[in-house]
């Protein structure tokens, strides 16, 4: 069965933004959908969000899909770094995603090591990167890297700031389409 995570970012929540809506659309064309509350949301600590993810997840197979909104996008890199070998997924949405800590502190635990790029690619194939090109908070030259690092489809779109609830974003159709595409 097709599975989907939907995972927040620092200071998220399952119910928070589009997230919602997402898995109303997801659960329509027959996926299983698993929005988890990453631990110490305020206080993240990497080992602790790999860690849930590998609990949530189970056994990772071809019919996994993820999809992380901001630091839920790193976390799931974390993850696939973890996999053993032959454990392949379906796909990865990265939506507002990054690769160092934007100057945060609090993010440092995600990024004490070098991102494995190429045990990345070896456990998953498909992915797309959408940035705003307005984030106040995490630049759009990220997506490039996603693009060069993962061969990762690139996707601006407009006026879109952090695609958060904060940004009035309750519904966000290109996070879909991209699902979508990577399961044909």
């Amino acid at each position: 069965m097709k599975r989907a995570f939907l995972i927040h970012g620092w200071e998220g929540y399952p119910e928070e933004a589009w997230r919602p809506w997402l898995k109303t659309e997801l659960l329509y064309q027959g996926f299983e959908v698993l929005i988890p509350a990453m631990p110490d949301t305020n206080q993240p600590r990497m080992d602790a969000w790999v860690q849930h993810l590998s609990e949530i997840v189970g056994t990772p197979d071809d019919e996994c899909i993820f999809v992380g909104h901001s630091l839920g996008c790193i976390a799931i890199l974390r993850y696939l770094e973890t996999l053993k070998e032959g454990q392949i997924i379906g796909g990865v949405v990265m939506v507002a995603g990054f690769t160092d800590n934007l100057g945060h502190k609090e993010l440092d635990s995600f990024f004490q090591t070098e991102i494995n790029w190429e045990k990345i690619k070896r456990h998953c194939r498909k992915f797309v990167a959408i940035h705003s090109d307005n984030d106040p908070y995490v630049p759009a030259t990220h997506g490039q890297i996603f693009k060069e690092k993962l061969n990762a489809a690139f996707i601006i779109q407009k006026g879109m700031k952090h695609f958060s609830g904060d940004d009035g974003i309750t519904e966000l159709p290109i996070v879909l389409d991209a699902v979508t595409k990577i399961v044909e």
